[in-house]
Formats: structure tokens, sequence, C-alpha cells
């Protein structure tokens, strides 16, 4: 069942969304919204063009254990050049701009303006944070203004944080390998910080390689909530 929101801050229980997770669509992108249905392992979907905001919820949560993560041999030859720098907390609007601007001409895409102000929110506000990738330069780039650049963007991951759990939306690579060299430096940060979950929303070939598999609802929600 699908339920419809109201201007009252509420969510359904999940176990009574449908097939593919939906459990309720309409409401708002405020703050509070938001930080309740992460808690509660909700998140949001908003093809902008054509519909409402939708919530899913599905039953069985893609995610990688930080201490899970895999790294390939390949992966540890790049990481060991010292050819990019990865940070967290930096260049978040840049992270969230890139991330939207590679996908805003598909016709589903979900993250537009009223997304991307919503996330901007709740990084102002401390529950949203990027991990941004920049490549060091052999030669410094001159900038527009007239200053020089040893480093340039390229590529990240944004998403929630709440207690012990990463919440990952959305990722970015503008050369190959930006958003898996974010995502394992998340995961070695989280390891030596306590971190204990990166729910990775959706499956995908490129998670499922680097170590994400399905546990149940009530398993997540039960380390979500410790």
């Amino acid at each position: 069942m699908v339920y419809q929101l109201d201007k009252g801050l509420w969510f359904p229980d999940p176990h009574y969304g449908d097939d593919d997770g939906c459990i309720a669509v309409g409401g708002d992108l405020s703050v509070d919204r938001l930080l309740l249905a992460y808690s509660n392992g909700i998140f949001p979907w908003f093809a902008f063009r054509y519909s409402q905001i939708e919530w899913f919820c599905p039953m069985q949560r893609f995610v990688i254990f930080p201490e899970e993560i895999h790294i390939s041999h390949s992966m540890r030859s790049l990481m060991n050049k010292g050819k990019y720098r990865v940070a967290i907390g930096e260049a978040f609007d840049q992270v969230i701009n890139t991330c939207s601007e590679l996908r805003l001409q598909e016709e589903y895409a979900w993250l537009g303006p009223e997304m991307i102000k919503a996330y901007q929110e709740l990084h102002r506000q401390g529950f949203a944070t990027s991990v941004a990738v920049w490549e060091v330069l052999d030669k410094p780039a001159a900038l527009p203004d007239g200053r020089s650049a040893k480093e340039r963007f390229v590529g990240g991951l944004y998403g929630v944080t709440i207690g012990n759990a990463f919440f990952g939306e959305s990722m970015c690579s503008l050369v190959p390998n930006a958003s898996k060299l974010a995502l394992i430096h998340l995961a070695q940060t989280m390891q030596k910080k306590g971190g204990r979950i990166i729910d990775c929303q959706f499956e995908t070939a490129h998670l499922k390689s680097m170590g994400g598999r399905f546990i149940s609802y009530d398993e997540y929600m039960k380390i979500i909530s410790s």
C-alpha cells in the first residue's frame, strides 16, 4: 500500500509498502522530514519533471559494511601512485551539482533544483557530507581569475550522516575510478571512527564488486538504531 502524505510529520510503517519498496508519495523535503525518513531507512525519489516526491524503503537493503570494502589490486595500485587526493567534507556543492549535471538529461532524472536545495540545507546543518576526489596536476593550471591550481576536481560522492550510518545518495566520476576512490576513502575513514554501515539504496554491479550485499530491513534497522 502507498500512502499519501500530508503536512504532518509522519511516515507509514515501511513493512506495508508495495513490492518495489514505495511506501508513500507527497510531503516535502524539509530537514525534519528527511531526518525522520533516513532514521527509519526511508529515502526520497523525485522525478521532478513528472511527479511528486516518492518515498522508498525496500525490505531487502543493499549495503556495504566498511570493514568489508573490497579494494582490487588495480585500485590499490592507483591509490599508491599519489595521483589523487581524497577528502571528506570538501566541495559539497561541487559534488552534488556534478552528480546532477551528469544525469540531468535522463528522462526520470531525480536530482533537480528542489533536491539539491534540500541536501544543501542538510549539509549546512551538519547532516550531509561529501567525499571529493582531486587530481594532483603535474603542472599548475591557470584559472579564469588569474590564479593557478595545483589540482582539479574529478569526482566524488555525497550522502546523509546520522549516528554510525552513512546513507549514500549519489556518486560521480569525471575520470575513471574517481567514485571508487571516494567510496574506499569513506569506508576506511568509517572503520577508523566506528562507523558501521553504508546504505547504498539500490544494487549495482559497481557497488556489488566493492563488497555490497543485501541484508533484511529488520537487521538494517537494528544497526542504524544502535
